[in-house]
């Protein structure tokens, strides 16, 4: 009897472990596996082209000297604000004095060649005239009207030449004044002085190129030079918003919008890169030439507006893009309409909504979703931005 009650308490326990064993095993199979989710929140997506550059002034010349001589003195330094009109440097003007000088005492003598030529043909007229009356009433011969007028006529020519003579020695002098100026530099804006490429006692030749002195700049407006890949050039439109940071401020925005594409290309190791111009205003010149400058143009932006990150999407047919949120515990695939994206985030503009838990394509490293169960999804570098709370 007791063999019996014992072989029923085991055959009891036994069946009660199999109906155990079947009802985990069913209620496993019911319950979906834990999926990487993220949940819909606000943020901000930018579409961008990013090319690197150079800040440069927008406005800015190299004075040089148009001629030749030691460099006597240079009144700026580099970093000097200097005013239009104002002296920055002076060549020895010795040569040039001198030939001022030599050409104003040649214009003296030629003047007065002149005014003596002018005497003689006063008398040559009036001999000629004695002479036509005497030949008019045959007490002279027609060989000495003849000289004299030929002497009138003679004078007439030499006062021609001296006055010609004189216009000629006037543009020389004339040009001579101006080299004698030139021999001052005066700056031709205002400005900034960026850089000194003369040395006080340097002699400068003019006559092979022109010898660049000094450059003067206007710093309140710099101009970013970037340069963009051959395929990224039709992403661009003149107008379109730009912005860039620096390396000495790479958390600060710098705003502008493009102004030129170069038609120009510039091919390093076998890329074709465009020159691109953006202007930026520069109030407090903490923006300095040459500077390096990360650059993004905006083809396409979206503020506060429900974004998921694309490796949430799925292909549909007619280009349609799908996601698959989370209903009841369970995944189910919605259509959605998309607006501005990048290769992290794009904006659902239908088809879910701010709450809604996606699944994403897998899990990240670590095996587990990124932000934690459930959880919203940060800003990666250089993509969106969420914003609000984020569960």
């Amino acid at each position: 009897m007791t063999a019996r009650r014992t072989m029923a308490a085991v055959l009891t326990v036994a069946m009660v472990a199999g109906g155990g064993s079947w009802w985990l095993l069913n209620a496993r199979a019911a319950t979906p596996p834990d999926l990487p989710t993220r949940t819909v929140v606000l943020g901000t997506v930018e579409d961008t082209v990013s090319a690197v550059g150079t800040v440069q002034p927008r406005t800015y010349v190299d004075v040089g000297t148009q001629v030749s001589g030691q460099l006597r003195r240079i009144h700026a330094e580099i970093g000097q604000a200097v005013e239009r009109g104002e002296l920055l440097a002076e060549i020895d003007p010795t040569v040039y004095e001198a030939r001022v000088a030599a050409d104003q005492a040649q214009l003296q003598m030629q003047r007065a060649q002149l005014a003596e030529r002018a005497v003689q043909l006063e008398l040559a007229e009036k001999q000629y005239e004695r002479q036509r009356r005497l030949y008019a009433s045959r007490t002279t011969s027609e060989t000495a009207l003849e000289t004299a007028d030929a002497n009138r006529r003679t004078l007439a020519a030499q006062i021609a030449a001296t006055e010609a003579q004189i216009r000629q020695t006037e543009s020389s002098l004339k040009g001579n004044v101006a080299n004698l100026g030139y021999t001052k530099i005066y700056a031709p804006m205002t400005g900034i002085v960026v850089d000194v490429t003369a040395r006080e006692g340097q002699t400068l030749n003019a006559n092979q190129q022109a010898p660049i002195v000094l450059r003067i700049a206007e710093l309140d407006t710099m101009t970013v030079h970037t340069q963009v890949s051959e395929a990224d050039v039709p992403r661009l439109t003149i107008g379109m918003p730009a912005y860039f940071t620096t390396l000495g401020q790479p958390d600060r925005r710098r705003r502008g919008v493009l102004r030129q594409i170069l038609p120009t290309p510039e091919v390093v190791n076998n890329v074709v890169l465009y020159g691109a111009l953006f202007d930026v205003e520069n109030p407090n010149h903490d923006l300095l030439p040459q500077m390096s400058a990360q650059v993004f143009f905006v083809v396409a932006e979206a503020r506060d507006v429900p974004v998921v990150p694309v490796s949430a999407l799925s292909p549909a047919a007619g280009g349609k893009q799908t996601v698959r949120v989370l209903e009841d515990g369970r995944p189910v695939e919605r259509p959605v309409e998309l607006g501005a994206s990048n290769r992290v985030l794009a904006q659902v503009r239908s088809g879910v909504t701010v709450g809604d838990r996606v699944v994403v394509a897998g899990p990240p490293a670590g095996g587990r979703p990124a932000g934690g169960p459930g959880g919203g999804f940060g800003g990666p570098p250089g993509g969106g931005f969420p914003r609000g709370p984020q569960p």
